[in-house]
């Protein structure tokens, strides 16, 4: 599939859930709504339109939430889209989890063909985590890394900086993936939902956030790369990989090959735009052929970029959904 700007889409990140059981302050606000379970897809309409993705030439698919592991039987859905890995049409499944339900559902995981997870944990301090995610354990997120680690699923964290709050613990957050052997992806702050915490307030452009760790190591940039946007570097004497993720200080929309779609089945062509297609209502309508005529359509309205440092300057948020709607 090629966009309107000539860029390949293989890759697409499916929401199967809004809902979460941490209220992480970036992410959306601590009293939310949560959409009606009548408005969401089922596992049939998820696993149908992840068929025709498929078909058209998507290779990756990342499950999301919100928490993707609260959803009720969420094995089902993942064990029927693991089967495309076995069978070769799709190279890759994957998640990402705020980790707290690993201990339950690693070995799941792995049994249906997922082999790497993004775990998101911007803090070890115990204490810093129950307050920035209003009330989560931190114990029991390590533990459930360490049951991921031993089942064999290659682990990803994912640490989002924010100033003020974190940024004196990523020298310690290094060393902990480099010695666990995970890889260390750091994410900026983006002008994403309403009534988000300080949101301005808490922005750190990631060459500041690193600097503690540069004034001690070497970080030179490599040539790997995942299915993200991140860049990724090798932290010398630690023999870490680390990516960064800039959506406001270094734009990287320029070989973006990915489409989200939410939990009630809009598919948004970009993370930092309003403009979606309901494949949801084209299902139920039109069926597979209005499903596959709809897909082009998304494919020439895709932006050409997002302008979230504009509108993180500005303070004015023009995206008004939630990150836990859409998918991190």
């Amino acid at each position: 599939m090629i966009d309107g700007h000539g860029r390949k889409i293989n890759y697409l990140r499916i929401s199967v859930t809004d809902r979460c059981n941490f209220r992480c302050q970036y992410c959306m606000p601590e009293n939310i709504t949560f959409m009606p379970k009548n408005k969401l897809m089922d596992y049939t309409e998820i696993a149908l339109l992840a068929d025709r993705f498929i078909h058209h030439g998507i290779n990756k698919i990342r499950l999301t939430g919100g928490e993707p592991l609260v959803r009720r039987d969420i094995e089902l859905l993942i064990k029927q889209l693991g089967q495309y890995v076995e069978n070769g049409k799709l190279e890759e499944l994957t998640l990402t989890t705020n980790g707290s339900r690993l201990r339950q559902y690693s070995k799941m995981l792995y049994a249906n063909n997922v082999r790497r997870i993004n775990i998101s944990l911007d803090t070890l301090c115990a204490a810093k985590f129950k307050t920035l995610t209003k009330g989560g354990d931190l114990e029991n997120v390590l533990d459930g890394i360490n049951i991921a680690k031993a089942t064999g699923l290659h682990i990803k964290i994912n640490m989002v900086a924010l100033k003020g709050q974190n940024e004196d613990e990523i020298t310690a957050m290094a060393h902990y993936c480099a010695t666990h052997g995970f890889d260390l992806a750091l994410i900026e702050t983006m002008p994403l939902g309403n009534d988000i915490e300080h949101r301005t307030d808490n922005y750190i452009a990631l060459k500041d956030f690193i600097a503690p760790l540069q004034s001690q190591y070497n970080i030179d940039p490599i040539a790997y790369k995942s299915s993200g946007p991140a860049h990724y570097f090798l932290v010398r004497g630690l023999n870490l990989k680390l990516g960064l993720i800039t959506p406001l200080s270094q734009n990287f929309c320029d070989d973006c090959n990915r489409l989200r779609l939410t939990t009630d089945g809009k598919l948004f062509m970009c993370l930092g735009s309003d403009m979606y297609v309901d494949f949801k209502q084209a299902l139920v309508i039109g069926g597979i052929q209005k499903v596959d005529k709809l897909l082009q359509k998304a494919l020439k309205l895709k932006p050409e970029r997002h302008y979230f440092e504009d509108q993180m300057s500005d303070n004015n948020l023009s995206v008004n959904r939630n990150m836990n709607v859409t998918g991190g």
